[in-house]
């Protein structure tokens, strides 16, 4: 992968931003061309340290100019920008049909274009969900069914990678991965708020009774899959991402609560909360002989709060308004 151009959408984002110091720091021949709305969610901060090798640009995946323009230059294009957060997608799902359908659909027609390399970065939540108690877990032939504007969004993209490779002879891969935790997560999702709200003296908050198992990955393991597949995975294919990390709510929420000396409350639970996430990554672990470093749960909550411990000065600014967002929705 030395020696190439590489565009990287929502690069500024959480996993997008760890995938691009990842890249830079592998292949420090590749020049990263970062495309990042910079929403929220987005931060160019993210990207500091990252190298020289690496040009943000803002703009929209949904401006086909913009985006035509960018492809044209990139030999590969990586595509992590999404709306992605479910309480948003409740309260408006229009952001998430432009950016995650829209977007999504914009890419593919430069792709197609220019002929060129297209990786599709998915979510285990177009699965739906499965009984707390079922021993079977999501494989890549699972029939989706999303519960959720988000998740619904996201499977309708991975439906449109997979038309376009069948009908325009797009050269493609999609992998759908289970939860993400690791630095630079934003802190309105369930890991990084609990451990901000132990740091700023308020009590960690649990959904409910806690009891809906997440599939845990940390993101450096989701980004090293992500580089296997763009590097041995076969065209036309989709991979499941995981490393049977499953846990509770409660479980996460207590280990977080253990490492921090801190306690927890419980809060109103979301609407249509899905109740467990499991991913069979055996095709990916098989075929590509990926396998990932962080499969002890506690290490890498270590590792993640000394982050968000020692870099207070990216989160401060927005947590109280974070906060007073779920207030207003008893959460």
């Amino acid at each position: 992968m030395s020696a190439m151009t590489m565009l990287v959408t929502g690069g500024a984002g959480f996993i997008g931003s760890n995938f691009v110091h990842m890249v830079a720091q592998r292949y420090p021949d590749t020049r990263l061309l970062v495309l990042d709305a910079l929403t929220y969610a987005g931060n160019a901060d993210n990207l500091k340290g990252a190298g020289n090798q690496v040009e943000l640009v803002k703009g929209s995946v949904a401006d086909a100019g913009l985006v035509d323009k960018l492809c044209q230059e990139a030999d590969t294009i990586v595509h992590f920008a999404a709306e992605s957060h479910n309480d948003n997608s409740l309260r408006d799902p229009s952001p998430f049909v432009e950016t995650n359908l829209v977007g999504t659909f914009t890419l593919l027609e430069a792709v197609r274009r220019h002929d060129k390399r297209f990786h599709h970065i998915s979510t285990d939540e177009v699965f739906g969900d499965l009984a707390i108690d079922d021993p079977a877990k999501f494989t890549e032939t699972t029939a989706y069914n999303p519960s959720s504007p988000y998740s619904a969004t996201k499977a309708g993209s991975d439906h449109l990678v997979r038309a376009w490779v069948r009908s325009f002879g797009v050269r493609a891969t999609i992998s759908n991965c289970s939860n993400n935790y690791g630095p630079y997560q934003h802190i309105e999702k369930f890991i990084p708020r609990q451990i901000t709200n132990l740091l700023t003296g308020r009590p960690a908050k649990l959904y409910g009774t806690g009891e809906q198992v997440r599939d845990w990955i940390h993101v450096d393991d989701h980004n090293d899959a992500v580089l296997a597949i763009l590097e041995r995975g076969r065209i036309g294919e989709t991979y499941n991402i995981g490393a049977d990390g499953e846990h509770s709510n409660k479980d996460v929420i207590e280990l977080i609560c253990e490492l921090m000396g801190g306690t927890y409350e419980h809060v109103a639970d979301r609407p249509g909360h899905d109740q467990r996430y499991a991913m069979d990554a055996t095709k990916l672990t098989d075929e590509l002989g990926w396998k990932p470093r962080y499969t002890d749960l506690r290490e890498g909550l270590e590792q993640t709060i000394t982050w968000y411990r020692e870099n207070e000065a990216w989160w401060r600014d927005a947590k109280d308004a974070v906060e007073q967002g779920y207030a207003a929705h008893g959460q």
